[in-house]
């Protein structure tokens, strides 16, 4: 059945598994910015009454509608799409191929605990920004200064996607922002098992600063201030993660346990000390 704006409308028995990811991306989106559906439907053009079958699960929205409604969205149909796949997949068994992601700030225990669950898990350990440097051919710093932060973006997919698509099984360590940009997140989502790697701020600090890392401190008298700042806006997008483990309350060994019960679905998926 077409409706009046030209996209196909199935019926309630026809739904499938992607329209209703992408609804739901598209509603979360929509509400997380504070629009009513009138308000974009406005803004897109595509009507009231097809974005709310687009939300729920039953609107089969047509390429061009895609884009615009995305755009109104302030994203793009590729990450929405992206972001509808991890969905799909996180109802499903969240993962492929035996791939786990570690996320968190600097400091959350990302290189500490993850060359130790390969090794348990029999499989390689990647960190991610080693292999952007590696595609790059400089450092990360040098990355920046020269080409600057949507350049790091396109090449941080370019390597996520290489990455998971080369190894059957890994553990990924990722950066900490990595999880501010929607496609990666959404890619990260949909083809790995990710593990949130929480700590308190101080935790955090104290963790960089012992391993000799200055950058915290250097010529910024707020650094504490600015990572507590850092830590709260982020939470939200980590916490999106399939599984969370407190490492300020379970320490490395703990830490190592909680994870890999999370991964044989042994947890509750936020992981603490009794």
């Amino acid at each position: 059945m077409a409706a009046k704006d030209g996209s196909i409308v199935p019926t309630a028995s026809a739904r499938r598994p992607l329209l209703e990811a992408l609804g739901a991306v598209v509603r979360a989106r929509r509400q997380a910015r504070g629009m009513t559906v009138r308000a974009l439907a406005g803004r897109s053009g595509v009507s009231e009454r097809f974005l709310a079958q687009v939300e729920g699960g039953v609107g089969n929205i047509s390429v061009a509608r895609l884009d615009a409604l995305s755009e109104a969205l302030e994203s793009t149909a590729g990450a929405l799409l992206t972001l509808a796949e991890a969905e799909r997949a996180a109802d499903g068994d969240g993962r492929a191929a035996g791939a786990v992601a570690l996320l968190g700030l600097r400091g959350a225990g990302k290189s500490t605990i993850g060359p130790r669950l390969a090794k348990r898990l029999k499989v390689p350990f990647v960190e991610l920004d080693a292999s952007i440097e590696a595609a790059a051919g400089m450092r990360l710093a040098t990355l920046f200064e020269i080409h600057g932060m949507a350049y790091y973006r396109r090449l941080e997919r370019e390597v996520l996607r290489r990455v998971l698509a080369e190894n059957a099984g890994v553990v990924l360590a990722v950066g900490g922002s990595l999880v501010t940009d929607e496609e990666s997140y959404g890619l990260l989502r949909a083809r790995a098992f990710t593990v949130w790697l929480r700590a308190t701020a101080d935790d955090h600090w104290d963790r960089v600063v012992a391993q000799g890392d200055a950058r915290p401190m250097a010529h910024r008298a707020n650094a504490r201030s600015e990572l507590q700042a850092l830590l709260r806006a982020r939470a939200p997008l980590y916490a999106q993660a399939r599984a969370t483990v407190d490492t300020s309350a379970l320490g490395l060994r703990g830490t190592l346990d909680a994870v890999l019960a999370a991964l044989r679905g042994d947890g509750t998926g936020d992981e603490r000390s009794g």
